[in-house]
């Protein structure tokens, strides 16, 4: 018999990580997919990105709901998605990472009890006043599958008092699409081509993240240090439109606009086709840190923790709270040309098909 299951996306980078475990779920005889887009994150791009590029079929459903405070989205959210899933009446909910998203597909299947896998699961910042560790921890105590990308987010669920039955360490699935896209990317074309950059001879900064954005201090620090670099290096910012208008609000955008290059988000190959060929990346991005890592780019975390302490200690990324320029611009001088030790902390790049196959195994027994 046919097992459905219904999974629930609301961010771009996790568009990308179903993009390949909906790939395995078409090849796998006994499961069909039911994909639901809450709006969380929307761009113009998305039509091309995640479905021409990235091959996913349409969505199912598209509910449009982005915007608004937290408790606000995520309560709209639990209710739209309970609607959708009376009526689709799934045999498990599949969902990723920690945004609101997720917490609300969980929760509204955990109260239908419909049974939740958590990709992404077991992974701590330590840090409660981020709404992303929130999500994460609430999800994976809801949750009956939890799959670890790594062995520390093991050992987080175990301690935590988590079963080791509902615990299945696959790997990372943001491996298996660092290796399925990153073959399909080369240094020429692209973005590169379309900004006359040549490969390993500029830096790709992402800064997205609420509390740097809308930090006065902290942004302008972030500005400073980026033009500073400029000065020695080129600089190239993929710009979300929010991000945009907090920087004209704090007067900064001129100034960067003199000295970097500024441009709109990118789909998702050139975004990789940027990653693979910078000489260093600047993020407060949790994907970017590991898809630096897996094209062996050196990275500065610009936050005040981070989730990957892996990729800190083999010397594949450096992490500078953004309080200061000096510091920003110390951490990235002495990250450029830089490498770390040979590790293998992910998997083998196998993780959607494990992941299947246990849903597969467990559903039909």
């Amino acid at each position: 018999m046919t097992k459905k299951i219904v999974t629930i996306l609301g961010a771009r980078p996790q568009f990308i990580k179903a993009s390949i475990v909906s790939h395995v779920i078409r090849q796998t005889a006994g499961l069909i997919e039911v994909i639901l887009h809450t709006g969380q994150h929307y761009d113009a791009n998305m039509s091309n990105v995640f479905f021409t590029e990235l091959g996913m079929r349409p969505l199912a459903y598209s509910l449009g709901i982005g915007g608004g405070s937290h408790g606000e989205m995520t309560g709209r959210m639990l209710a739209e998605i309970e609607k959708i899933l009376l009526d689709e009446d799934p045999d498990a909910v599949l969902v990723y990472g920690d945004t609101n998203s997720t917490l609300a597909g969980a929760l509204a299947a955990t109260k239908l009890h419909i049974p939740v896998a958590h990709v992404e699961a077991g992974l701590r910042s330590f840090n409660m006043k981020m709404p992303e560790e929130i999500n994460r921890i609430l999800t994976d105590r809801v949750s009956r599958w939890l799959f670890t990308p790594t062995e520390a987010a093991r050992t987080h669920l175990q301690r935590e008092g988590m079963p080791d039955a509902q615990i299945v360490p696959v790997g990372d699935v943001m491996f298996d699409a660092a290796l399925h896209y990153g073959a399909r990317v080369k240094a020429e074309g692209g973005v590169l081509q379309r900004l006359g950059f040549a490969p390993k001879s500029y830096m790709l900064a992402t800064i997205h993240r609420a509390e740097n954005t809308d930090d006065q201090q902290r942004l302008t620090a972030i500005a400073n240090a980026l033009m500073t670099t400029a000065s020695k290096l080129q600089v190239v910012w993929p710009l979300h439109p929010r991000t945009q208008a907090v920087l004209q609000s704090f007067g900064l955008f001129d100034m960067l606009a003199k000295s970097i290059t500024l441009i709109d988000p990118v789909g998702y190959l050139d975004m990789v086709q940027l990653e693979k060929y910078a000489t260093v990346i600047a993020t407060d991005s949790g994907g970017v840190q590991k898809e630096a890592f897996f094209h062996q780019v050196p990275c500065v975390t610009l936050r005040d923790e981070t989730e990957w302490l892996e990729l800190l200690e083999a010397g594949w990324g450096r992490l500078v709270s953004p309080a200061s320029a000096v510091a920003i611009t110390t951490a990235i001088d002495a990250a450029v040309g830089g490498k770390g030790r040979l590790i293998q902390p992910y998997g083998e790049g196998h993780a959607s098909r494990l992941i299947v196959d246990r849903l597969l195994t467990d559903l039909v027994s």
